[in-house]
Formats: C-alpha cells, sequence, structure tokens
C-alpha cells in the first residue's frame, strides 16, 4: 500500500490519509478514545471523495443539494494506537449497492492494521430526506472501486 507523492491513492485504489495521535485524541491512559476511530475514518472517507473529485462542497452547492450520511459503521478494535503515533488511515471504496455507498477502512500502524471499519452510507437531500445516488457521482467514483488483486 503506497501511494505516489502525486495521487494519494495506489495501484489497488487505495487511498491514503496520515493522521497523527495528538493528546485531545486519547482517554487519561495515553490511548486513542475508542471514537475517536471514527472522526480518523470519517477524515480518510471525506479526503477520499476529494481526492476522487466529488467534495462535499461539490454536493451542497448543487441545484438539488445533497450529502452523505452514514446508516452502518461496524469497527473492530484490534490494537490501541496511543499519544504521538503516526497513523496512516486507509479508504477503500467498495461500491454502490441500491442506495447504499460502501467503504472499507483500517487504521494502520507501522503498517499493522490496529482497528478497521465496514462503512455503509447513503446520500440525502439537504433537509435529511434520503435520495437515489447521483448518477454523475456514481459514475465519478465508478473509477475508484478498490481493485484487491492490482500490481
Amino acid at each position: 500500500m503506497t501511494a505516489t507523492s502525486s495521487s494519494p491513492f495506489d495501484a489497488q485504489n487505495q487511498h491514503v490519509l496520515m493522521v497523527r495521535v495528538y493528546y485531545e485524541d486519547t482517554d487519561f491512559t495515553g490511548m486513542v478514545y475508542h471514537a475517536n476511530y471514527l472522526r480518523f475514518f470519517e477524515r480518510g472517507r471525506s479526503e477520499f471523495l476529494r481526492d476522487a473529485g466529488v467534495s462535499h462542497t461539490s454536493l451542497l452547492d448543487r441545484e438539488d443539494p445533497a450529502a452523505f450520511t452514514l446508516t452502518n459503521v461496524n469497527v473492530d478494535y484490534r490494537r490501541a494506537a496511543r499519544i504521538d503515533d503516526q497513523l496512516v488511515i486507509r479508504s477503500r471504496y467498495v461500491g454502490t449497492k441500491g442506495a447504499r455507498v460502501i467503504f472499507e477502512q483500517a487504521a494502520l500502524r507501522d503498517g499493522d492494521i490496529i482497528a478497521e471499519a465496514q462503512v455503509t452510507a447513503v446520500m440525502i437531500h439537504a433537509d435529511g430526506r434520503p435520495r437515489r445516488p447521483i448518477p454523475e457521482v456514481v459514475e465519478q467514483l465508478k473509477g475508484f472501486v478498490f481493485k484487491p488483486h492490482a500490481e
């Protein structure tokens, strides 16, 4: 999993974001508080979308404003991250299934997965009502589907 200096995506379409663990991310033991992994994953998905050409701002600026909201997050915590750790947040776009937009994400330290998540989002209107995914967005993201066997 190596992104190039010119692209945050690797050959498999995995997006890479570096995150430093700060004091504010930890509990009294100096370990990352479990809910903060959700923040790290949110940053990873947001950067993935932006780098894939689908920014949250562009969705809100549409004539028919839209946004993403999460419907399911399943996190497996394997090890604890600690203050000052440098983490890699890896985001994979799996694709769409009906109205669902599916991501797989992981937080890695020194190449080891310390937490991973299966994330399901749906698209909504600006007032919060569900909507079908915007066809142009689905088309834009099609080129970023995770390719597990790419070299």
